[in-house]
């Protein structure tokens, strides 16, 4: 749609092979011809930049595709807005991108205790950042869920879930030999502190015993509804059950703090909600619980008598050795900024979501008004009925919405489907709502 896209990319890949001149050579020997050569490229490239020439690059190498649908479209995707890069990820990402970029200047064999780049000073900010006392950086949320069951989990132990979580959750109980018990929801889709009780109730009356672990995340995947964390933690701990509240949807886009919620744990994901790049997330916890979660290895070789008692067990000894991590870092300064405006961003969720009610027959299946950008949709009586003789079934909304330069729907789906509007400026929420509307008026649905 937008050719200069391409041609940047076009720049930004001359350069690249600019910089493997320098890398391949001899220090302070470089091929002066290569680099000329080189020079001249990126000049060419640029010259046509600015002349709007069309590029033909289609692929990086070895037919991987551009992805250039963060330039091109706006993307409502469910699940990647928290995770759209900063320019000073991207830049980190190309200066830290080597594997274990990150190990340089690493003299103690612990990757939280690196200080430079300073690793050291991100974990005790990251900590702050999320009302907890230690935290650790780890290889997605799902690692830090199973991290935590791993640790205070034996065989048979019961651990609460909410009917809405995350696959990974209940893997993450599965590895550790758990039993799953399900909170329900209710009709309104939402977990309340009430619904816990009851079902740790009923849990000692079957079983004779308390669960083990709890887990709630503060928004779900699936309607993307406020949960009542609060008063989980509170139950939690009237109960004395640990509580590991799940923060893919919330840690780095709003505030958070752990210890106010009632958080024994608190697990964000970096690629969901933080600006960086996959896989990446966090894992925090409390003074009490830090010991044994984060508790370091005690094996030693049977011949050889090697000991690694500085590898913290749970987390395999370091986790993210490079760019994941610098990306995670390099955003931090705006990621911190951007919660405070988490308000901002609920109001533009309301804005669209009003605006797209007034197509007939389009519904809000998630909790509304809305707490969250993250919203499901009922379109069975709306678009749904364009797409049932449409010769495109389905995919003549996504055909039209890409026409518009609009992405990242479930592409084919006109029946129930979830978008996220986080991250856009208020021009792009108003663009996107009179693109559904626009949609709706030229197939004749009726819009008030």
């Amino acid at each position: 749609m937008e050719p200069r896209v391409r041609k940047l990319y076009e720049a930004i890949f001359a350069l690249e092979d600019l910089r493997e001149i320098f890398r391949e050579a001899v220090p302070g020997r470089a091929n002066e011809d290569e680099i000329a050569a080189g020079v001249a490229r990126v000049e060419r490239i640029l010259r046509d930049f600015k002349e709007c020439k069309n590029s033909s690059l289609k692929y990086i190498t070895n037919h991987i595709e551009l992805r250039t649908r963060e330039e091109e479209y706006i993307n409502i995707n469910p699940i990647q807005p928290g995770g759209r890069l900063t320019p000073e990820a991207r830049k980190a990402l190309i200066a830290y991108g080597d594997g274990y970029s990150v190990c340089d200047w690493c003299r103690d064999q612990r990757l939280d205790r690196i200080k430079r780049p300073p690793v050291d000073e991100f974990h005790a900010e990251l900590a702050e950042f999320v009302g907890m006392d230690e935290v650790r950086v780890v290889p997605g949320a799902r690692r830090g869920f199973q991290a935590v069951t791993s640790s205070l989990l034996d065989k048979g132990d019961i651990v609460l879930l909410s009917d809405l979580g995350h696959y990974t959750e209940y893997l993450a109980v599965e590895i550790a030999g758990g039993v799953i018990r399900e909170i329900p929801s209710g009709e309104v889709n939402i977990i309340s502190g009430d619904a816990v009780a009851d079902t740790i109730e009923q849990v000692r009356i079957t079983t004779g015993k308390k669960p083990k672990l709890i887990i709630i995340e503060h928004f779900d995947y699936s309607f993307g509804n406020e949960h009542d964390v609060r008063g989980v933690g509170k139950v939690a701990k009237e109960y004395e059950i640990p509580f590991l509240y799940n923060g893919a949807y919330s840690v780095g886009m709003m505030p958070v703090n752990g210890k106010e919620i009632g958080a024994d744990f608190v697990v964000g994901s970096g690629h969901k909600g933080m600006a960086a790049v996959a896989p990446s997330g966090i894992l925090a916890t409390t003074e009490e619980w830090a010991p044994h979660v984060f508790r370091t290895s005690r094996i030693s070789g049977d011949i050889t008598g090697k000991r690694f008692e500085n590898k913290e067990s749970e987390l395999l000894g370091c986790t993210l050795m490079g760019g994941t991590l610098l990306s995670m870092m390099a955003s931090f300064p705006r990621v911190k900024e951007r919660v405070k405006h988490w308000q901002e961003e609920v109001k533009k969720s309301n804005y669209f979501i009003r605006e797209f009610l007034r197509i007939e027959g389009s519904a809000v299946a998630s909790e509304y008004p809305r707490k969250h950008t993250l919203s499901r949709v009922d379109t069975r009586n709306s678009f749904d009925k364009v797409a049932r003789t449409h010769k495109r079934r389905g995919f003549f909304l996504s055909d039209e919405l890409k026409r518009r330069g609009i992405i990242g729907e479930f592409a084919g789906s006109t029946r129930v489907w979830k978008l996220n509007t986080y991250g856009l400026s208020w021009d792009r929420i108003r663009y996107l709502a009179d693109a559904f509307l626009d949609i709706a008026k030229r197939y004749k649905l009726p819009v008030t």
